[in-house]
């Protein structure tokens, strides 16, 4: 007799000590957070790091942002803020590193960003269309938002889809953002009031 395995649901959060095997220094040789980010984050800008994780790209923002910047890391781990705390501490970023602990249901943001970054993680939720709502208000008019996707967990289409959503929700896409081993796009939020 043959046992059925579980089914695995469509979506699910990366447990945050999968980390420690793929946040490492070989990342560096093929995703580098500065040139990622060049360009698209200034000095004293506001910026939201979504889904953190160990901050593999909280401590860059940081360090681009500068002494005027400010970088919100959101998670909905513990485990993985408490990894971003050590890492700002360590290189001296700490105080302009703000720490904040979203919930399956909301992001939870009170104040506008400039900027966003959803890297490797709206495949994770289940209900994107309310995610990118809650996004988009947690924007300045005008804000950007990039968002990036991997290929081994994303195809064309589901990506295409998500950028769909997206564009339902007021943003408008500007461009594509070429990183490794994935499928990238430079959003804008609109840039009136939400309607």
């Amino acid at each position: 007799m043959m046992i059925a395995a579980p089914a695995v649901p469509k979506w699910s959060v990366c447990p945050w000590w999968l980390l420690y095997a793929f946040d490492k220094r070989v990342r560096h040789l093929v995703q580098k957070p500065e040139q990622i980010l060049q360009g698209l984050v200034h000095a004293g800008d506001t910026c939201l790091d979504i889904g953190a994780g160990f901050g593999y790209f909280t401590i860059p923002l940081a360090r681009l942002v500068g002494p005027s910047g400010r970088v919100t890391a959101v998670d909905l781990q513990p485990e993985m803020l408490a990894q971003v705390r050590r890492r700002a501490e360590k290189a001296g970023l700490a105080d302009r590193i703000r720490l904040h602990q979203a919930d399956a249901a909301s992001l939870r943001l009170d104040a506008p960003a400039d900027f966003a970054l959803a890297f490797w993680m709206v495949h994770e939720i289940p209900d994107q269309r309310t995610f990118l709502d809650q996004l988009r208000a947690a924007l300045k008019p005008g804000g950007h938002l990039a968002l990036v996707e991997p290929k081994g967990h994303v195809g064309q289409a589901e990506f295409d889809r998500t950028i769909g959503i997206a564009e339902a929700a007021g943003f408008s896409r500007l461009r594509e953002l070429h990183v490794f081993f994935s499928r990238g796009a430079l959003m804008a939020a609109p840039s009136g009031p939400p309607a």
